[in-house]
């Protein structure tokens, strides 16, 4: 029970990894506060998460142990974040956990100058902007406790280059570099704050689909085909598993890491190894 006692926020948290992880830390003893949008974005070619799925999630926390609060809330919108944020306060008292998981794979399959200004920003708005605008909201929280656990679900496209995938590439890599400044800003107080950058991750029903098969269906290409392609590439010539990916969070957000903080976990078979 490594988070007893703790309570631990999980944004796009209604499936995927963000499901995975907030399980695990239910099976660990933390109450979970449950965020996602529950519908579609426009410019993002394949479904989102829906409420009903942030329910079962909310159910699956429950079914393990923990009290859990499930709140509607796009990313993208200060006053939704902060909302979520002040909810999740008054009804635990307090944040000892951010995951910060919300995130869109799209435009995929573009050159960089292919893109539209909107498709850009709109990458960058969820996968860079909104993480920040979750940690700016719980930051105060946690250095007024003196305590606190960051992190930052980046990518492999967070360390190296993706062709036709500029724009999720540039928010990831942005992502790790606001893990390591925020990490500085907020060391002093011990609060930690670090990246976990998953490989290719199987797309599973448990999981409800993660970005690989999203993305391949987007394309209208077979999923099976795909996946085996980034199996390929991968020099353990397996997908990682969403349970390793969540494993590795929950390692980050408990006191086994207690010195660990401004650096990036890998999770991917040896991908960027070579």
């Amino acid at each position: 029970m490594r988070l007893n006692g703790r309570t631990a926020l999980v944004t796009g948290a209604g499936r995927g990894l963000g499901r995975e992880c907030a399980v695990r830390f239910a099976e660990e003893g933390a109450d979970l506060v449950l965020v996602d949008i529950g519908g579609d974005v426009p410019g993002v070619p394949y479904p989102l998460a829906t409420t009903a799925q942030l329910t079962r999630t909310e159910a699956l926390c429950r079914q393990a142990g923990a009290a859990t609060l499930g709140v509607l809330a796009d990313v993208r919108d200060r006053a939704d974040v902060d909302a979520a944020v002040r909810r999740a306060l008054d009804r635990f008292g307090r944040i000892d956990v951010l995951v910060n998981n919300a995130g869109i794979a799209a435009p995929a399959g573009k050159p960089v100058h292919g893109m539209s200004e909107d498709e850009w920003a709109l990458m960058l708005d969820v996968d860079l902007s909104g993480a920040w605008r979750v940690i700016r909201a719980v930051a105060p929280g946690m250095l007024a406790r003196r305590t606190g656990s960051i992190i930052n679900v980046a990518s492999t496209a967070g360390l190296v280059g993706y062709r036709h995938f500029a724009a999720y590439v540039a928010a990831k890599h942005g992502l790790v570099g606001l893990t390591k400044a925020a990490a500085l800003d907020l060391a002093p107080a011990r609060v930690r704050v670090n990246a976990l950058c998953p490989g290719s991750v199987r797309d599973t029903p448990a999981v409800d689909g993660r970005m690989l098969g999203e993305i391949a269906r987007s394309l209208d290409v077979d999923v099976d085909e795909h996946e085996q392609a980034f199996v390929v590439a991968q020099p353990t010539n397996a997908l990682v598993e969403p349970a390793e990916v969540a494993g590795a969070a929950l390692w980050l957000a408990s006191d086994d890491s207690s010195h660990v903080t401004g650096t990036t976990v890998t999770v991917d078979g040896g991908f960027t190894a070579r």
